[in-house]
């Protein structure tokens, strides 16, 4: 049985004594994982997930998991509400480093106190404890982030939406109501 706090995907991956030479990893969720994604996910229904890696040394004591994550899932259509199926194909890499090491500390801050992150260069290493990563757990994050959140069937159409214009931004008279009255 599985605690609040686990992921419905998991898939620990030992990396203790991982060489230079990369590790290939291929992990694919089971019917029931698919279902506690689906219901992670608030989607209705989750096909398939897989994904295949490649686990290799990174430095002196960090890993690097690299390779690709694919899923096929049904949404519900935002404007019909029918089901809208979607194929997600992701390449993933991430870099993990284990607790206490110097490799996962941030940048250190300005005078000022700001930190200067550059939001197109490498994302902050990944801090794991023990001698395990879980391949399941990225591999699930990383299809989740590709989800389109307003999935709409080919060729459906809002019509039901009206563009307010000027003259419905304006404020009321307080004499109009007077103007259909008339004198007997």
């Amino acid at each position: 049985m599985k605690k609040d706090d686990e992921t419905p995907f998991s898939y620990p991956v030992k990396v203790g004594h991982i060489s230079a030479n990369p590790v290939e990893v291929t992990i694919s969720a089971d019917a029931e994982e698919r279902a506690g994604l689906a219901e992670l996910w608030s989607v209705l229904e989750v096909k398939a997930l897989s994904a295949t890696f490649q686990v290799l040394r990174w430095k002196r004591d960090g890993v690097r998991l690299k390779g690709r994550v694919t899923a096929d899932i049904v949404q519900a259509c935002v404007v019909t509400l029918d089901p809208v199926e979607s194929h997600i194909d992701e390449p993933v890499e991430v870099i993990f480093v284990p607790e206490g090491s110097k490799l996962a500390r941030l940048p250190a801050a300005t005078e000022g106190g700001e930190m200067l992150l550059d939001p197109d260069g490498p994302d902050a290493p990944e801090i794991f404890t023990g001698d395990t990563i879980d391949a399941g757990v990225v591999a699930a994050e990383h299809a989740a982030l590709a989800i389109d959140p307003y999935p709409r069937k080919p060729d459906t159409a809002f019509a039901g939406h009206i563009e307010s214009s000027e003259e419905d931004n304006r404020k009321p008279s307080p004499f109009a109501v007077l103007k259909d009255w008339k004198k007997d």
